[in-house]
């Protein structure tokens, strides 16, 4: 129940006991089995982001993003340190767990923990990370820290509503689309309608177990594959 009538006889919203504010989001590295997320450094992560980026030549990945593409390694280190000087947004680079490497970035933002919520942004996986283990890892990481650690009430993810990947990748993750905010904003002199969706602490054990059950290594087969989705592993 999400509300309570209080003396008047008024609908309220429900007492919380025992709230604390949550934490303010910690630079320490989030450790996987298949990849490590690490604040962002760009004097140790930049190149390799770059060349990463570089193996999608055409540019796709920047088409939903209020920036970028850049045209050489110099611009796009430029941007990363100005990014990494920000606390909110704060950036993080997400390192292959074999190589070592930074093959994409996401960012934790629009902190309130007076109110709990926080909001995983910023999401640029270069080809190299997308639809991989370690990019499935990197989003479950950052949500553990987020409920388990930090102790937040609602964790969300925005994006352009034409964005049918990032659209997907939510609803896959576990978040729940909740409408769109029509004209939200003006990008690279282009209309956005923004997508809401969001994951709270009450839904929060049941998606855990879900994506622990997807990552574990006995659901994948000896070439790799998949043996069961993560959408089909879900109990509801």
């Amino acid at each position: 129940m999400n509300s309570e009538t209080n003396d008047l006889g008024q609908l309220v919203g429900r007492e919380i006991r025992g709230w604390a504010p949550a934490q303010l989001p910690s630079s320490d590295p989030m450790l996987g089995r298949y990849c490590t997320v690490e604040r962002l450094v760009p004097e140790r992560h930049a190149g390799h982001l770059y060349e990463a980026n570089a193996t999608d030549p055409s540019d796709a990945n920047w088409t939903y993003l209020t920036y970028g593409p850049f045209p050489s390694l110099n611009t796009y280190t430029a941007w990363a340190t100005e990014m990494a000087s920000s606390e909110d947004p704060m950036f993080f680079a997400v390192l292959d767990g074999s190589t070592g490497q930074a093959t994409g970035v996401a960012s934790l933002l629009r902190v309130s923990t007076e109110d709990g919520t926080i909001e995983v942004g910023h999401i640029n996986f270069s080809p190299l990370l997308q639809r991989t283990r370690a990019s499935t890892e990197a989003m479950y990481l950052m949500m553990t820290r987020v409920f388990d650690d930090w102790g937040y009430r609602r964790y969300e993810w925005k994006c352009n509503s034409l964005n049918a990947p990032s659209m997907a990748a939510a609803r896959r993750l576990g978040f729940t689309y909740e409408g769109t905010h029509r004209q939200a904003k003006v990008s690279k002199g282009r209309n956005r309608d923004t997508a809401w969706f969001s994951i709270i602490d009450a839904e929060w054990a049941t998606i855990k177990q879900r994506l622990q059950a997807w990552l574990d290594p006995s659901n994948f087969d000896e070439s790799g594959l998949q043996r069961s989705a993560l959408a089909r592993t879900a109990s509801d």
